[in-house]
């Protein structure tokens, strides 16, 4: 509990508030509800999953004392299971494309991890990662795994990246608004957020409807034509199945966001509401405002805030000019 003397830092993980948000949805017919994840110690929503998969491992005995974590990731998971090891004991190495924002790498080194930069694929350009960027870090990640006789924390496939945010999240933000939701959007990358979120909250209310966010010009879950999947919007849409998105029984739509909308709902989330974040929460709300206008009139939409926006200063997702 937050309230009492915490012995290791992981467990202040979680437990974030909720943040309705009253300037962006001035006007408009409904309510917009954010839980603040980038509260979170490594200043994001993936510690949860990065604890989740960490003390699952132990439980089963796939992980032994002492040995060596590696993952694939953008930065955030990353981070978390930076923290996550440093505070159990455990080596860890974390590998990351050159095009995500530098500012995660030099976290995750301060926090003790070995971080492997790899090369982003011909043609692609820094800080817009795609899917072909995201396999060759993936080739490097099995590499290594193979040679440290590692324990992979494989974040798009182990359960706890879905159980962080199904007996997690969910259930904190279904108690924070009295379980008046009627929507749920998310901008997904591993899909456990989304998977795990929508479970949850479908078994309580099955009326809710949830809605995958993608960028505009990959919106590869949809079905539809990747026109480009050099995006700018970090930590997700790679353009590749994903094993938490059961789109039958979760999925109400698919939302397609642009470069410019999460941009420019980022620094409106920052300027009018005092939520300083990231690409992909800029992403959620503006697909949240969007539904609100259009389908969702009247509606409670649930999301996260992702990330902080201190992890993108390199960047030009705020101001550079000061």
């Amino acid at each position: 509990m937050k309230g009492k003397i915490l012995d290791h830092v992981y467990e202040a993980i979680g437990q974030t508030p909720i943040v309705r948000l009253s300037r962006l949805t001035d006007g408009l017919d409904g309510e917009i509800y954010a839980k603040l994840e980038y509260l979170n110690p490594g200043f994001s929503k993936k510690d949860r999953a990065a604890r989740a998969i960490i003390e699952e491992a132990e439980a089963d005995g796939q992980l032994s004392p002492g040995q060596t974590v590696v993952e694939l990731t953008s930065g955030n998971m990353g981070t978390g299971l930076a923290i996550v090891c440093a505070a159990k004991g455990y080596p860890f190495v974390a590998v990351m494309s050159k095009g995500n924002s530098i500012e995660r790498a030099r976290m995750m080194k301060a926090l003790g991890a070995e971080v492997v930069l790899v090369e982003q694929a011909p043609g692609s350009q820094e800080g817009q990662v795609s899917g072909e960027d995201l396999r060759l870090v993936e080739l490097v990640t099995q590499r290594i795994t193979l040679e440290r006789k590692a324990f992979r924390a494989d974040q798009f496939n182990r359960q706890g990246s879905v159980h962080a945010h199904q007996y997690g999240t969910a259930q904190e933000a279904w108690e924070q608004t009295d379980g008046q939701i009627d929507a749920f959007v998310d901008f997904v990358g591993s899909g456990g957020t989304f998977g795990g979120c929508a479970r949850a909250l479908k078994a309580l209310k099955p009326a809710i409807r949830c809605y995958v966010v993608e960028p505009r010009t990959a919106p590869f879950l949809a079905g539809l034509e990747v026109t480009n999947p050099n995006h700018r919007i970090q930590g997700g849409g790679y353009g590749m199945a994903l094993s938490f998105i059961d789109e039958a029984a979760l999925v109400e739509d698919f939302i397609q966001v642009s470069d410019e909308q999460a941009i420019a709902a980022a620094r409106d989330l920052a300027s009018k509401e005092g939520i300083f974040a990231g690409f992909s929460s800029g992403a959620n709300a503006a697909a949240a405002l969007r539904l609100l206008k259009e389908r969702e009139r009247g509606s409670r939409i649930l999301l996260t805030i992702n990330d902080s926006g201190l992890k993108y200063l390199s960047t030009d997702l705020y101001e550079t000019d000061v």
